[in-house]
């Protein structure tokens, strides 16, 4: 049995030390194409950030009860059994958000940041730690795609929030904020403004720790 971190320790590897997309580089796929605005980044960072912490919850809670030989495909049914719980609330309820995110939504399924915390951590350790790592890995994974998101947005549209209606209702048509009039620098929401932005954020997250360490 491995010993417990702290929930200070699985917070700050979740969210910093060990972030699915900044350190790991998982989940990569989603990541480059949804984040072409905040709101879309934001709409699958929530979305990924329940199914993680769900299924870590419902993991550990069976992980006694699971054959070691077939854990690796009941850990995927869990995963897929909340993804299309998701996918049917948000075709109900956020139409256009669910449209906007196209199959990159029935896609968190194959998300290995959400498989490997499940395997690696919630399979071995009690409900109240798996159920912190899945907030701290799907809050570690959704901020990068919305700061990703909200990047590529400013510099290719000069805008920020723009169709915020599609997942906060209409009452949010407003509060999109026009920084810069026109298009500004479209290869920002192209597919290479994609790699660019990510890696100029793996860059500025080097340097911070570069800094710190020195």
């Amino acid at each position: 049995m491995q010993p417990t971190p702290s929930a200070r320790t699985i917070l700050r590897d979740g969210l910093w030390h060990n972030n699915a997309a900044l350190v790991q580089l998982l989940g990569l796929c989603p990541l480059l194409a949804v984040t072409t605005s905040a709101v879309a980044g934001l709409g699958l960072g929530l979305a990924t950030l329940l199914v993680v912490t769900a299924s870590n919850l419902v993991v550990s809670l069976i992980r006694h009860y699971v054959p070691q030989d077939v854990r690796i495909p009941v850990f995927i049914l869990v995963i897929a059994a909340f993804v299309t719980v998701i996918e049917l609330l948000m075709a109900a309820w956020l139409h256009e958000l669910y449209r906007t995110l196209g199959l990159f939504l029935p896609l968190i399924v194959t998300n290995c940041a959400i498989l490997g915390r499940a395997e690696a951590f919630a399979s071995r350790h009690p409900v109240g730690p798996a159920l912190v790592d899945g907030l701290a890995t799907g809050l570690g994974f959704a901020a990068v795609l919305i700061a990703l998101g909200a990047l590529r947005e400013l510099l290719g549209h000069g805008t920020l929030l723009a169709g915020a209606e599609q997942l906060f209702g209409e009452a949010a048509a407003g509060w999109s904020v026009e920084l810069v009039e026109g298009d500004v620098f479209l290869l920002a929401i192209l597919p290479p403004g994609a790699f660019i932005g990510l890696a100029l954020m793996l860059a500025l997250k080097n340097w911070l720790e570069a800094r710190r360490s020195g």
